[in-house]
């Protein structure tokens, strides 16, 4: 599936008619009865202390770092890498998170929308093939309004929203058109595996109606010339030992109810940490046989555009 040329990102479609200002806005009004993610805490984000929001980011997004990254899946890094933006906090308590310090700790620093505009502007130049927003569920209204600064500032690669999967409607509704490159986790193929191990009720009841949202949005993936994706989706699967994340259950949803031809990534680095010692079923790395397995199911299923890693 490949084009040439790629065609322009969906946000200059929507900065042309100045409807991308006035989902920024909009957006932005919410967050004083914050509903933006499937929480929804109705917490006014604009005060200062900020008290009750699960995510525990206010007005302003937190940014961890910002940066060209080489070990995205090959059609973002591409030669040039991914324009990755790390933001802080979560919406989700996953007590096996590699990267806990940024997730759960709030390790990071407050932009201003001009700043985290400039940052997309900034990763532009350095050549990368994208803007990839990494844990953003929690931010979009920053999003968009940084998103449009940048756009009236020459801003023309694809964005990517690069999500743990936990994504609201009323926040899709607000990023249709906006988002090029959806990229969630699937984590889980039960609710009951979501509120074990992330802290939350109703994970793959909320993540399989995004999904399919984010494929009604996009479509499947689709390349340029070059290998690198400009519009679709790609979903990843984090392969947990033993089982316990309904691997079968996550890959017969995506084969059966979004499209056998979805760009998968299986991943297979999973190793325990933070809390995951307090669950002895993933104190261990899954088996070799385990990450087999679970490629065959999909070979089995027909999704032939796999990735492993």
């Amino acid at each position: 599936m490949t084009e040439s040329p790629a065609p322009e990102p969906g946000y200059l479609r929507l900065r042309a008619t100045g409807e991308l200002a006035v989902r920024a806005r909009i957006a932005s009004e919410r967050l004083e009865r914050c509903d933006l993610c499937p929480r929804r805490c109705r917490v006014n984000r604009r005060v200062v202390p900020l008290r009750g929001a699960t995510c525990r980011v206010g007005a302003r997004a937190v940014v961890h770092g910002a940066f060209p990254h080489f070990g995205e899946e090959r059609c973002l890094s591409g030669s040039a890498g991914s324009g990755t933006i790390f933001f802080s906090g979560c919406n989700l308590r996953c007590d096996y998170c590699q990267n806990w310090e940024t997730s759960q700790e709030g390790e990071g620093r407050e932009v201003a929308p001009g700043e985290l505009a400039a940052t997309m502007l900034d990763l532009q130049r350095q050549g990368c093939h994208n803007v990839n927003l990494v844990s953003p569920s929690h931010v979009v209204a920053q999003v968009l309004e940084a998103v449009a600064l940048a756009a009236d500032q020459g801003l023309r690669v694809p964005l990517v929203y690069n999500t743990g999967g936990y994504d609201a409607s009323e926040a899709l509704a607000l990023l249709d058109g906006v988002v090029d490159i959806y990229m969630p986790d699937l984590k889980y193929g039960d609710d009951l595996a979501g509120r074990r191990y992330s802290g939350v009720r109703n994970y793959a009841t909320v993540n399989r109606a995004a999904v399919r949202e984010m494929h009604r949005q996009v479509g499947d993936l689709r390349l340029d010339n070059r290998g690198l994706a400009h519009r679709g989706l790609l979903v990843r699967h984090l392969v947990l030992p033993g089982e316990v994340a309904g691997t079968r259950k996550v890959l017969r949803f995506v084969a059966r109810e979004v499209s056998p031809s979805t760009w998968i990534n299986l991943m297979d680095q999973y190793r325990p940490c933070y809390h995951a010692f307090d669950h002895p079923e993933i104190a261990r790395r899954p088996s070799r046989e385990e990450l087999c397995s679970a490629r065959a199911e999909a070979s089995r299923l027909g999704l032939n555009r796999l990735e492993a890693g």
